[in-house]
């Protein structure tokens, strides 16, 4: 299902579902990537393949707001704010516990394994560590748990996940970094996008919520927090 939430002639932007992977992976599973291409060539009876540019992914249990380009000038456009910091992306998570400090810069080197599919801290001058830095502000703690909202600054795999897990936090849900007890999906969503459009150069902003009957988002009123 392709919850395609805007599109023009440019960009299109839609929500991806949690555990359904961004582009064509291992598992051979439908990717999300592929589903937006066909909704493209339906829709608009497009012959032959269709272009859509890959500028930004999701983790593959990681559900949200995706922004997708519909020309190369569209996707080289988007790619550079990227690159530049100008484009926001924003998460909400829940983690266990409740940080010490309500709002912090974490600020780490990461690896991948990916044979295990794991990401580690590391030194920073080990070979293949990259720096990933993100900031948090504790929104809110209900039943030993806290409602965290996140903005990234680097994308890299996995990062939420282990840089969270790293201050003693782990994820709800997250069985690969330090959760046991898993009582449904991985407890992170991708709810704010904002950039500038690559044509018009006008401001964006995209705003989707996390599944709020389920847990633990259910424990908190997200509509408070979540605003444009």
């Amino acid at each position: 299902m392709c919850n395609v939430i805007y599109e023009d002639n440019h960009l299109l932007v839609a929500v991806k579902e949690q555990n359904v992977p961004t582009q064509l992976d291992d598992s051979r599973d439908k990717d999300f990537l592929t589903m937006l291409k066909e909704y493209v060539k339906e829709k608009y009876n497009k012959p032959g393949n269709v272009f859509l540019g890959l500028v930004h992914r999701l983790d593959r249990p990681t559900g949200g707001v995706m922004v997708f380009a519909r020309s190369s000038k569209s996707a080289e456009r988007l790619s550079k704010q990227i690159r530049e910091g100008e484009m926001t992306k924003q998460y909400l998570a829940v983690v266990h516990g409740t940080p010490r400090i309500k709002q912090d810069r974490l600020v780490s080197y990461l690896k991948k394994d990916e044979k295990n599919n794991q990401v580690k801290l590391v030194p920073q001058y080990e070979e293949g560590a990259k720096e990933a830095v993100l900031d948090y502000q504790v929104l809110e703690s209900c039943d030993n748990t806290s409602l965290v909202r996140i903005t990234l600054h680097t994308g890299r795999s996995h990062q939420i996940r282990v840089q969270m897990a790293s201050i003693g936090h782990s994820l709800v849900n997250d069985v690969k970094y330090g959760d046991k007890s898993q009582r449904g999906r991985l407890a992170l969503y991708a709810y704010k996008l904002q950039f500038t459009h690559p044509t018009t150069k006008k401001p964006m902003t995209f705003i989707v919520s996390p599944p709020q009957d389920m847990y633990p988002w259910r424990l908190y009123n997200l509509d408070k927090y979540i605003k444009v």
